[in-house]
């Protein structure tokens, strides 16, 4: 039986593949939100010895992995987000919790971004050059909105944590893509950040972590065609009025 041209088996090993890394991740979240190794002796002697399966991870991952594959076929692409969707989605609970993004989680994320923008730049400058326009706006735009936020409010606008992760985005995705992860993570935080506010789980006053709309943002952008994500946010920001 074949899904999209792709046999039910594959979509089967991908889910167990995620499941694995899922529970991985578990572990990974918890070492980093900590500023300790992953790669540990305590690894073996501790977190494998009272292993407690961590089911959100693991299935979130799993289904992640399985639409991947699904909307991307076999393509270099799947690997990149293979790899990219755990880190993510650390990203996310760490500032959720933390509200930091540690430096080794985006620095991975960079290393992985450079490897890829460089296998891709063999077959097409222009990627190569797009990917690293993407680096200077993904931190740019958001140093800039830090660096301005602190002169006129006497504070961080958001973190630091947020400009490098935004940078390490940008030679992932390329300059058109991140231009729209950080239209979609400002959309996402202005709204989600009222009906927090109105429904008075958090103070006006009160900090709410960035990251984690940068991170839905992102899987957004994943899974979302560019031409469909592109006349959405036309139609938010012309209330309706533009029509294709």
């Amino acid at each position: 039986m074949y899904i999209n041209d792709i046999h039910i088996l594959y979509y089967f090993f991908i889910g167990l593949l995620g499941l694995g890394v899922g529970q991985l991740l578990d572990w990974a979240t918890l070492r980093m939100s900590e500023h300790k190794p992953i790669l540990s002796k305590d690894f073996f002697e501790s977190y494998i010895k009272n292993i407690k399966l961590n089911y959100r991870f693991m299935y979130l991952t799993a289904i992640i992995y399985i639409i991947l594959l699904f909307t991307m076929g076999w393509k270099l692409d799947l690997l990149k987000y293979l790899i990219v969707t755990p880190l993510l989605l650390s990203a996310f609970v760490i500032d959720y919790k933390e509200q930091i993004i540690p430096n080794r989680l985006t620095l991975i994320l960079f290393e992985v971004g450079l490897l890829f923008a460089f296998i891709e730049g063999t077959t097409s400058l222009s990627m190569l050059t797009d990917k690293i326009l993407g680096l200077a706006l993904g931190g740019g735009i958001f140093l800039i909105i830090t660096l301005i936020g602190g002169l006129i409010a006497g504070k961080e606008a958001m973190g630091f944590g947020d400009v490098k992760l935004m940078g390490a985005l940008g030679i992932i995705f390329g300059a058109y893509n991140i231009v729209i992860i950080s239209i979609l993570s400002f959309l996402l935080a202005a709204i989600i950040s009222i009906i927090l506010i109105v429904s008075k789980k958090k103070k006006s006053n009160e900090y709410i972590p960035f990251g984690p709309f940068i991170v839905i943002a992102t899987f957004l952008v994943i899974f979302i065609p560019k031409y469909l994500m592109l006349y959405a946010l036309l139609k938010i920001f012309t209330l309706g009025t533009f029509n294709a």
